[in-house]
């Protein structure tokens, strides 16, 4: 199944086009795309059999397929390669980090630059479909609603500032967590635990791997997160960057005005973020 939050409604994406799920099913189902993962199961089932006059489906519209979620985290350093560019050994465990809704964006969005040197990286992003508490590795595909793609863009200086790193902050501004172009159950990928991920700057392609190299799979990383707290539906977890960051290049290179980032998974599809100058803060 493969789900759209376009415009504040939820749709089903069928072929090239979108059913509206609350129009197809007589209200049985909520237009608002975040209800829907409390009836998560029931909505895969009915999707299975629909047959309705399809809509055009514009990717670049989607919002982001979990605009509400009440918990949202990222791992940091889950991918080897990544790790080795930031010159840091391998996690233990997973490295765990919050972000704030505030910063959520979907497929495409003009993301203003704070002061600073914002990075990118691309990221497979998971949706929780049910409530899950001490899930074990083996169970935990059951329990994701599904995938989409995600950019956890970063001001580096904020995030390595001070006594202890500002992670969650320095990746929580306006626009800095754009995610879509829609959510892919697992059963429509091939293998979800081994997908190409990457992205282009300007049109040069500055990230490229795939999520077999993770440290922690998205299965240990739901039962590390669920074995400490309960997940909700609707949450959202980022999995983590591969190398090809611009704090990891030598020269270091970061975001400007007018750059433009595409950012994609295979299977899933693509995401695009142009990057504009902040405009002033307002004085006293």
């Amino acid at each position: 199944m493969r789900i759209a939050n376009v415009d504040g409604r939820l749709k089903l994406l069928v072929h090239d086009g979108a059913v509206d799920v609350a129009a197809a099913s007589n209200g049985r189902f909520d237009s608002n795309p975040a209800r829907c993962f409390e009836q998560f199961g029931e909505l895969r089932r009915w999707a299975d059999g629909v047959d309705a006059a399809l809509e055009a489906f514009a990717p670049e519209s989607a919002g982001p397929p979990s605009p509400a979620p009440r918990q949202v985290f990222g791992i940091g350093l889950n991918y080897v390669d990544h790790a080795a560019e930031s010159g840091l050994d391998l996690p233990t465990a997973p490295l765990v980090f919050s972000k704030f809704l505030s910063s959520f964006a979907g497929a495409t969005a003009n993301v203003a630059l704070p002061k600073g040197s914002v990075d990118w990286e691309v990221e497979i992003v998971v949706l929780i479909g049910e409530h899950a508490r001490a899930v074990a590795p083996a169970r935990a595909w059951d329990v994701v609603a599904g995938l989409t793609v995600g950019q956890d863009l970063s001001e580096r200086e904020l995030q390595w500032s001070g006594p202890a790193p500002q992670f969650g902050l320095a990746k929580s501004y306006p626009g800095f967590s754009p995610m879509g172009p829609c959510l892919v159950t697992p059963d429509e990928l091939s293998d979800p635990s081994d997908l190409e991920l990457g992205c282009e700057l300007n049109g040069d392609s500055v990230q490229r791997g795939r999520s077999a190299n993770m440290v922690f799979s998205v299965p240990e990383v739901v039962a590390y997160l669920s074995g400490i707290v309960s997940l909700l539906p609707g949450d959202v977890i980022f999995t983590g960057t591969p190398a090809g960051v611009g704090a990891g290049r030598r020269p270091p290179r970061f975001l400007r005005p007018g750059d433009v980032l595409r950012s994609w998974v295979e299977g899933i599809g693509a995401i695009t973020q142009t990057f504009v100058a902040e405009p002033p803060l307002e004085q006293d």
